[in-house]
């Protein structure tokens, strides 16, 4: 599908600004403070208004699910999360620039050695609320019972819980300054970040995102973002 791009700006920017919604809780895709953001997610966004020749306004937010409300409620024009049905009837995803892991943190001593080891009666699993690891293990867990707060590894650590989930990156780093809390090393999620807009956008605008993501990938943008903002162990995803 051709893109017509001055369409497309009026589409998706139609107050004449990039609106970009960015997660500055996800330490791997967001780094720095609201007033000076960084990362790829950041980069990703300022890509997308130099293509469509608008200006670019960073809305910055610590949470995904307050990334997703500022979008659906039309305050941001675009955004950068995890693809998840919950989230798809609303949001029209590219597909993934990136796939990082959720994992598993649990005390040193605890009986958990695999993912398998989590869903059972009893179980009490710390997550961070509306986040994609909640989304999907609201799906998927039988047993085990979930606590929501405001960072999975918080609440595991606050109210004594089994089990802790999160992204790999931050709860291997927690882990890592405490002795008594280990990552369980199999990743019991891959989390596809992804573009998104809202379903009322044309299907030329969506090509479009979708198509400059493509490119963004395949050129070594998405990479050389991740790497100057010290993301190592991320994995940019394959095409599409």
């Amino acid at each position: 599908m051709s893109v017509d791009l001055p369409a497309a700006a009026r589409d998706l920017a139609p107050t004449g600004v990039l609106r970009a919604s960015i997660n500055l809780g996800n330490p791997v895709l967001a780094q720095g403070t609201p007033d000076a953001p960084s990362g790829v997610t950041v980069d990703l966004a300022r890509a997308v208004g130099e293509r469509l020749r608008v200006p670019v306004e960073l809305l910055c937010f610590d949470a995904a699910r307050s990334s997703f409300e500022a979008m659906a409620t039309g305050q941001a024009d675009l955004c950068f999360l995890a693809i998840d049905p919950a989230r798809a009837t609303e949001v029209a995803f590219t597909a993934p620039y990136v796939v990082i892991e959720g994992v598993y943190a649990v005390p040193t001593d605890s009986p958990v050695q695999t993912v398998g080891d989590v869903d059972r009666d009893g179980v009490l699993v710390g997550v961070k609320k509306g986040s994609a690891y909640d989304l999907f293990l609201t799906r998927t867990l039988q047993h085990a019972t979930i606590v929501r707060g405001d960072e999975g590894v918080d609440v595991f650590v606050a109210e004594g819980l089994d089990v802790g989930a999160g992204i790999r990156q931050p709860v291997t780093a927690f882990a890592a300054g405490r002795d008594d809390v280990r990552v369980v090393g199999e990743a019991f999620m891959q989390i596809q970040q992804a573009v998104g807009t809202t379903r009322t956008r044309a299907a030329g605008t969506v090509a479009f995102l979708h198509g400059l993501v493509e490119e963004l990938k395949a050129s070594g943008f998405v990479a050389n973002a991740l790497e100057r903002s010290g993301q190592t162990g991320v994995t940019v995803a394959p095409p599409a």
